[in-house]
């Protein structure tokens, strides 16, 4: 519906009653279609929100004065204190000043000009003049020709991490060189494999206890077919990774079975006075997926998911870690074939979750329970027997205490990798 004002102009520039009509009709679809991408944008964000503080979108035009904002998020607006209509159509180097390190900024510009992504991290400052640490990732987004179109920028303030987390870093580093502050995992090893500590971004990720994981080489957390490549990087590549920056891909076995497809880099560094080796460790998660999708459909960041497969949902959690669904939103019958009213109440849910995914679905649920936000990709079977991948997105409810939240997006197969 248009307001009254736009509705007034409307009528003012139109010629005649016929004239109205067609173009009041092409400003409510015009509406509907912007509320439209609205929603999807709204999803990717639910779905990032605890891995990114804030998201900005610009053109690709990287010459003076600089790429244009066609999207931040809220998060962007609390980071910075800049209103998004304050800074759509202008560029982000509004955000930069006296500290912003110009050598990042040419790195930045170098890899954007390859059409490569980028990560790195400078200051920044906010609207009030205030200074905080600004780390970026950021992707190219691409037309259905493979031409890039848009760039979308993850952002982290991670200025108090910096400061709180320093002293357990590479004591060898430069303050403004450590980049562990995300939130990657890392191990460190000896020379030999050996694992000497580990932090509890990797431990949540592989579902060993600290104790579980000290004094055990690293490959005996991997399926038997991973074993033989590890053991060589230790004993033949080593100085060959470390020397090069070169990243070795490993599937690690949790705790409880179940894969995790890793990414790692290793770095000597300096820790509690000894030197070891510390292994970087890339888990594959949200972030990847969503860059998947948006690789892959080549329909840009406002048109993401497809419309009418996705629903969110409220539900608390039983002891066997099944949701025991409240409400749940449009969305869902599309998506399922069934009435929402008979997957509400005690167990009516787990009727759509696929029967050889329910052990992994309970582990999903379980980490929700334990109040981490989490993301995982399963299969559901419709009413009509029809199997289906899908991607849920769960965290606590905070406005209703033991309650949780979450978001379901249908996945095709291609699209997502299991997690």
């Amino acid at each position: 519906m248009l307001d009254t004002d736009l509705t007034s102009k409307l009528k003012a520039l139109a010629k005649d009653d016929s004239a109205f009509s067609e173009l009041k009709a092409l400003f409510e679809a015009k509406a509907e279609e912007a509320e439209t991408y609205k929603k999807y944008l709204d999803l990717l964000e639910s779905a990032v929100r605890n891995d990114y503080d804030s998201i900005i979108v610009t053109d690709m035009e990287l010459d003076n004065p600089g790429p244009r904002i066609a999207y931040v998020n809220d998060g962007f607006e609390k980071m910075t204190g800049y209103s998004r209509e304050e800074v759509v159509g202008k560029t982000p180097r509004m955000l930069q000043g006296e500290k912003t390190d110009r050598k990042t900024l040419d790195r930045l510009r170098d890899n954007l000009t390859k059409g490569n992504s980028f990560f790195g991290q400078t200051v920044n400052y906010r609207k009030d003049g205030s200074e905080y640490i600004n780390q970026w990732d950021i992707h190219p987004l691409t037309d259905k020709n493979g031409k890039i179109t848009h760039w979308v920028s993850y952002q982290h303030d991670i200025t108090e991490r910096k400061r709180s987390e320093k002293k357990i870093m590479d004591s060898n580093a430069d303050f403004d060189d450590l980049f562990e502050e995300s939130k990657k995992s890392y191990v460190d090893l000896l020379e030999d494999g050996t694992v000497k500590d580990s932090n509890k971004a990797f431990r949540q990720m592989i579902g060993y206890e600290n104790e579980e994981l000290v004094n055990s080489k690293i490959w005996e957390f991997t399926p038997s077919n991973s074993v033989a490549n590890v053991k060589a990087v230790f004993s033949e590549g080593l100085q060959d990774h470390i020397d090069q920056d070169k990243s070795f891909k490993v599937m690690f076995r949790r705790k409880n079975g179940m894969p995790v497809q890793a990414e790692i880099k290793l770095k000597k560094i300096s820790a509690d006075g000894q030197k070891v080796i510390r292994a970087t460790v890339s888990n594959a998660g949200m972030r990847k997926n969503v860059l998947e999708i948006l690789k892959k459909r080549n329909t840009g960041f406002d048109k993401i998911f497809d419309r009418k497969n996705d629903f969110t949902y409220g539900f608390n959690l039983g002891e066997d870690n099944l949701p025991n669904v409240r409400w749940i939103s449009d969305g869902f019958t599309a998506l399922t074939g069934y009435d929402p009213e008979e997957c509400k109440g005690d167990g009516a849910f787990a009727k759509i979750i696929h029967a050889d995914d329910i052990a992994k679905v309970k582990d999903h649920y379980a980490k929700v329970k334990s109040g981490v936000s989490a993301t995982h990709t399963f299969r559901i079977t419709t009413k009509d027997g029809e199997v289906k991948r899908v991607m849920d997105y769960s965290k606590a409810n905070a406005e209703s205490d033991g309650e949780f939240k979450g978001s379901f997006v249908a996945a095709n197969m291609e699209d997502l990798k299991t997690v």
